[in-house]
């Protein structure tokens, strides 16, 4: 089976990565935005728009990293989750994040409309299978807290009816929010750059950036074919932070992501296993994302089993497991792809917009890059457009580290294990 699959990302095959361009590098930018993927693409066309001369340094080719590699899961969900936000930060501040993130996935469906984007986006919902009974009862109690305070419509449906919204006995009923959908992230990042090379955004591929450097109102951008200087400067690289960025480096952590495609499935088999054609989540530690694949004839199936392993074969093995333990008449099932790449989180996994030194940083999304890489991006745009800061719950001058950590997850093993030996308890 491994001989046929491919370790690239299976939205390659509909949206291919564009060829690498490398115009001559200009002297000068009004911005410089280093990173091609959602958030540098999505800043530059906005600052285009506004007059600006903007340049995108991409060292790969544009949305070779999370951008393309993805599972198109327009979620915005984070790690606390709106209870925890309120034990956490206090009842205003939760409802100014969550309403934020309303904001953001009704401005992602306002412009893919806009900008007449074909990238199979389907506001179809998403459905979260509780892993245990006390699982379902925390769900529960978030629904009510969300319908409460932020008018969701946050459903819950028992163990009972679960059949109507997912083929599999695995979970203890689950939770449905009607505002998440679907799309295809590799058309959609064509999109956004086809819009952004048309409003004359210079995107330069196979370009990696080594420094930036301040002197007085603007920057030096040093990369490996020269050096651009700028008023202003956005770094746009997340989970693929580099040396080149140590002090972003310090304070994202890489998390790798792995996913899998299968083989066609049957209509009949579809129509049992994924009935409404909706994202879908779970709820244990070491969880999965999954959904029908945008044509509905198959499944892409993602999660963090695999992370300790760069072999996309061996990662396969790890998923399909998964898979199949939530599917089991899906045993047997061919996969077409299996690949990975990089998340970038936060500390407090909350996503950042800082400015530092004069450089816009837009990072940390946490997993959900979907929603908010394309958002923060904007606003970074939108602060260099102003003038002053831009109206967002995320930006933030607590970007925290932690001691003895430079950017390598030396720490990624324990915490898997503590996750699997949680999942294993039941915790």
């Amino acid at each position: 089976m491994a001989e046929t699959v491919k370790p690239d990302p299976y939205w390659w095959e509909a949206a291919p990565r564009p060829k690498a361009e490398q115009p001559e590098l200009p002297a000068r930018a009004d911005v410089v935005v280093v990173g091609g993927g959602f958030t540098g693409l999505s800043a530059a066309l906005t600052l285009a728009r506004a007059g600006r001369d903007v340049v995108v340094l991409e060292k790969d080719r544009p949305g070779e990293g999370a951008s393309s590699r993805n599972g198109g899961i327009a979620s915005g969900n984070l790690k606390l989750g709106f209870g925890g936000m309120i034990k956490a930060y206090g009842l205003e501040r939760a409802k100014q994040i969550h309403a934020e993130g309303q904001a953001a996935r009704l401005d992602l469906a306002r412009f893919i409309e806009a900008e007449n984007i074909d990238c199979d986006w389907k506001l179809v919902g998403r459905f979260t299978g509780a892993m245990r009974q006390k699982h379902y009862d925390a769900q529960g109690h978030e629904a009510d807290l969300m319908n409460k305070h932020l008018d969701m419509g946050v459903e819950m449906v028992p163990k009972s009816e679960q059949h109507r919204e997912i083929g599999s006995d695995l979970y203890h009923g689950g939770q449905v929010r009607h505002d998440i959908g679907g799309l295809h992230p590799g058309r959609f990042h064509q999109g956004i750059l086809d819009r952004a090379q048309e409003a004359g955004v210079a995107v330069h591929s196979g370009t990696a950036m080594s420094n930036i450097q301040r002197g007085g109102d603007e920057h030096a951008v040093a990369t490996d074919r020269g050096t651009i200087r700028a008023r202003n400067v956005i770094v746009a690289t997340n989970g693929y932070s580099g040396a080149a960025h140590p002090w972003l480096r310090k304070r994202i952590v890489p998390i790798p992501s792995q996913i899998i495609a299968t083989d066609s499935i049957p209509k009949e088999t579809m129509d049992r296993l994924m009935p409404k054609r909706r994202m879908l989540g779970e709820t244990r530690n070491l969880y999965h994302y999954f959904r029908p694949s945008p044509d509905g004839n198959g499944i892409v199936f993602g999660g963090r089993a695999g992370a300790l392993t760069d072999d996309p074969m061996k990662k396969l093995s790890h998923l399909s497991r998964n898979l199949i333990e939530i599917f089991p008449e899906l045993d047997g099932i061919g996969f077409t792809h299996s690949w990975w790449g990089y998340t970038g989180f936060t500390f407090d996994f909350l996503p950042k917009l800082v400015v530092r030194d004069g450089v816009h940083y837009a990072a940390g999304f946490c997993g959900s890059g979907v929603i908010w890489a394309r958002w923060l991006g904007t606003k970074a745009a939108q602060d260099i457009i102003g003038n002053a800061p831009a109206e967002t719950a995320f930006r933030a001058d607590d970007f925290s580290t932690r001691p003895l950590y430079y950017g390598r997850t030396w720490f990624l093993p324990f915490m898997v294990g503590w996750y699997e030996f949680k999942d294993r308890v039941g915790w």
